[in-house]
């Protein structure tokens, strides 16, 4: 029978997942058939796609590329493949998405952000102790290497400013805006609107405290910009910025870009 196993077209002497796992892999392999985990044998046919995921081992670029395609399903995959996002803030929301984004294999990331992690990052932001006094760039980087070192990212260690937003973001038809201050958050949005006409811009506002988390939401107010959040709670005193909200908001502007990748332009 000919089908593809790990993105490869090969001929094999098979009638079940389980048994072409037996021929080419070991017993303890996960099976994906058609995009799904099976726990039982299964028959194949030469439409099928089956993947075989060694436990424990790096694969090689292409059998990554196939286990990442068998979870996505190939036309979803194909298109995240292509993406290409700039991430402006690396904080509670930006270190998050883009751990986000390069889990789900967006092919291409821009990283900005000036400043260094510190302690107090710990408590909601994709850092850890032995991140602390690097450039958040460098740190996330570095954490997108150890997901999937085939993501191209490039990294911007600069303030974003009313005079270089065009200078930086040209390129990329989607731009994240996951800072913390109001004032940087209003500059980067209207700035991207005025400048880039083009782009798509995924902000944030409202997700402070531990509120119910069904008040946070994804609204599109108007053409190209998408805004993430409970749209009221700030950070002031008496009401901080705590993971579970923050990554929860994070976890809306993710896949808002998501479905703005795959042409899903609806908030």
């Amino acid at each position: 029978m000919n089908l593809v196993v790990n993105g490869q077209r090969i001929e094999v002497d098979c009638q079940t997942a389980f048994q072409i796992r037996e021929q080419l892999g070991n017993q303890t392999d996960i099976v994906i058939l058609n995009g799904f985990q099976i726990e039982e044998d299964c028959k194949v046919t030469e439409k099928d796609t089956v993947t075989i995921i060694r436990k424990g081992v790096m694969p090689k670029r292409e059998e990554l590329e196939s286990m990442m395609m068998a979870r996505h399903t190939p036309n979803v995959h194909e298109k995240v493949k292509q993406g290409k996002v700039a991430i402006a803030g690396l904080g509670g929301l930006g270190s998050n998405i883009a751990i986000m984004l390069a889990r789900i294999g967006v092919g291409q990331l821009m990283l900005v952000d000036f400043d260094i992690v510190e302690p107090s990052n710990l408590n909601r932001q994709s850092y850890y102790i032995s991140h602390l006094g690097m450039p958040k760039t460098i740190a996330l980087k570095k954490q997108i290497e150890e997901i999937n070192p085939f993501i191209k990212v490039a990294i911007e260690n600069t303030r974003v400013t009313a005079e270089n937003v065009k200078e930086l973001f040209s390129g990329y038809n989607i731009l994240c805006e996951a800072f913390d201050k109001p004032e940087e958050k209003a500059l980067l949005v209207n700035t991207v609107l005025e400048q880039l006409p083009d782009s798509k811009i995924v902000a944030a506002s409202g997700m402070a405290g531990y509120d119910s988390s069904n008040l946070i939401r994804t609204v599109k107010p108007m053409k190209n910009l998408y805004i993430c959040g409970d749209l009221t709670n700030e950070a002031i005193v008496g009401r901080g910025l705590m993971a579970p909200r923050v990554q929860l908001c994070a976890s809306h502007q993710a896949n808002m870009i998501l479905r703005i990748l795959l042409g899903i332009e609806e908030a």
